[in-house]
């Protein structure tokens, strides 16, 4: 059964009058990634950021909310969700600086 989101994000596309044709002519990603997309069919896509960046640049094509469908894609896949490390700042030469992330 496809997820409600997905369903969402068809009706959207719908709505705005876009064919996948001419998203896939927009992002430069091929019709069946993006059909892939649209199915819930993430194992289709190739792996890493390319999945992410293809979903978020679909969701971004149609206006509907990227974190919506990434969400969907790591729930069903089991990807993990990960985010930039953001490194810690030491400069003990300045006093009383204290790193902004810890």
């Amino acid at each position: 059964m496809k997820n409600p989101i997905l369903f969402a994000a068809i009706a959207t596309r719908e709505k705005t009058g876009l064919t996948l044709q001419v998203i896939a002519e927009q992002t430069k990603i091929s019709k069946r990634h993006l059909e892939a997309v649209e199915n819930g069919e993430f194992r289709k896509l190739p792996g890493g950021v390319y999945a992410t960046s293809y979903i978020r640049q679909y969701a971004n094509a149609i206006g509907f909310d990227e974190f919506e469908l990434l969400a969907v894609y790591h729930s069903e896949t089991g990807a993990p969700q990960t985010l930039p490390e953001i490194a810690k700042v030491q400069n003990p030469s300045i006093r009383g600086f204290r790193p902004l992330f810890q």
